[in-house]
C-alpha cells in the first residue's frame, strides 16, 4: 500500500486517520464543545479605569498636546540640574557617564555627528516628554511637572534655543523653534 501524507488510510475494514488529521478533528471538537472559552478571562485582576489609565497615558505631542499645568525658568533648572542630572551628564550637559545633551550645532553633516538635545532633537516638547518619563534614571517619573519645565528650559538654554529669562510652560514649550526642526519629515502630519 502507497503512503499519502494526510491521506485516510483503511486497514482491515477500519478507518485509520494520520496524526495531523486526528490533530485537526481534536481542535475542532475542543473549540465547539467549550464555546466562547476563548472569549473568557482567566479571572484575574480588574479592568482598568479611565483614572488608572490617565495615570500612565503621560505622551506629550510635538504640538504640545498633553503638556500639564506648571512652569520653570532656566536658573531654577540649574538648580534640579545639580541636584539630579550632573553625576550622569557631566557639568553643564558636556557629557560623563551617559550622552552629552549639549553641543554638536553643525555637526550633523560631519562623519561623526554629535546628536545632541541642541543639534538633533526637532521639537523641544520632546525634551520634557523624556525627562518626564525617563529621568531620572534611577527614579524615572519622580519629578514634579515644574522641575521638568525647569530642566526643559536650563537644557534648551545650555544649547542656546532660549534665553536666560525665558519661562517654559505648556504655552511657550510648543512654539520654541529647535535648531534642526526642518531638517525632519513627519510620516504621519
Amino acid at each position: 500500500m502507497v503512503y499519502k501524507p494526510g491521506a485516510l488510510m483503511l486497514m482491515g475494514g477500519r478507518l485509520i486517520l494520520m496524526r495531523n488529521q486526528i490533530f485537526i478533528i481534536a481542535l475542532l471538537v475542543f473549540t465547539f464543545t467549550n464555546k466562547g472559552l476563548s472569549q473568557q478571562s482567566p479571572g484575574l485582576g480588574v479592568e482598568a479605569t479611565a483614572e488608572e489609565i490617565a495615570v500612565l497615558d503621560i505622551s506629550i505631542a510635538p504640538d504640545g498636546v498633553g503638556l500639564p499645568d506648571g512652569s520653570g525658568t532656566v536658573s531654577e533648572g540649574a538648580e534640579v540640574y545639580a541636584e539630579q542630572c550632573i553625576a550622569c551628564h557631566g557639568d553643564e550637559g558636556q557629557g560623563q557617564l551617559n550622552d552629552r545633551l549639549v553641543g554638536g550645532h553643525g555637526s550633523l553633516i560631519d562623519d561623526a555627528p554629535v546628536k545632541t538635545v541642541g543639534s538633533y532633537w526637532p521639537f523641544a516638547t520632546t525634551l520634557f516628554d523624556y525627562i518626564r518619563r525617563a529621568m531620572p534614571y534611577l527614579q524615572p517619573q519622580s519629578l514634579t511637572n515644574n522641575e521638568i519645565y525647569a530642566l526643559t528650559a536650563y537644557i534648551l538654554y545650555l544649547n542656546e534655543v532660549i534665553e536666560e529669562e525665558d519661562i517654559v510652560n505648556a504655552q511657550t514649550l510648543p512654539d520654541i523653534q529647535m535648531p534642526n526642526r526642518d531638517n525632519f519629515i513627519m510620516a504621519y502630519p
